[in-house]
């Protein structure tokens, strides 16, 4: 309790160390998280679905250093109906790809 007195945050944000606005946020809802609602998931179909896999992993494979929006210019070369936008989508995936698939990175500890 000394914590809480000293520091002008709620029980929870005191024990865990999280902002006071996240401490009344949990307090102010006593559900757990499994009774939450889950989040819904996409509303607008994805126009990278059916090319992602097809053409975009071979060219990431085929030049490891290329940039997103080089990509997304051959993207759009090769599919002109695909919305500039679609870069907000590519940019995610593309990382993600590379960390998981891309070519190893040098680990360095100072």
């Amino acid at each position: 309790m000394s914590i809480r007195t000293t520091h002008d945050t709620t029980v929870a944000s005191a024990k865990t160390g999280i902002s006071r606005a996240s401490g009344f946020r949990v307090d102010a809802d006593p559900r757990l998280p499994s009774q939450k609602q889950k989040p819904r998931g996409r509303r607008r179909p994805d126009l990278l679905a059916a090319i992602f896999e097809a053409e975009v992993v071979p060219i990431l494979k085929a030049s490891p250093g290329i940039r997103t929006i080089g990509v997304l210019a051959e993207m759009r070369r090769r599919h002109p109906v695909l919305n500039p936008n679609i870069r907000r989508t590519l940019e995610p995936r593309i990382t993600d790809w590379r960390a998981q698939h891309g070519p190893e990175q040098d680990v360095i500890f100072r």
